[in-house]
């Protein structure tokens, strides 16, 4: 067995953290977990999915909209000088 296979073989897959919240972000954690019928876990998982998936969603559309300002730069001038 190699030096990096066995280095591996015991590293953790996941990796536990302790949260500790201030009372009015826990209060809406909590009111979270009510909502969706889940644990605290799954609601945290779920609320940094929601955040990755819309800056994913902001990064494409400020990509679209630089294409189209780019692309229709000249149209874009007329309609402002109409």
């Amino acid at each position: 067995m190699s030096f990096e296979k066995w280095y591996h073989v015991d590293t953790i897959a996941f990796m536990a953290m302790t949260l500790r919240l201030p009372e009015a972000e826990n209060q809406i954690l909590e009111q979270m977990v009510e909502e969706l019928g889940c644990s605290k876990h799954q609601a945290v998982l779920t609320a940094i999915r929601a955040y990755d998936a819309k800056a994913y969603r902001q990064k494409q559309l400020d990509e679209i909209f630089n294409i189209v300002v780019v692309r229709d730069k000249e149209l874009l001038e007329r309609l402002a000088d109409a």
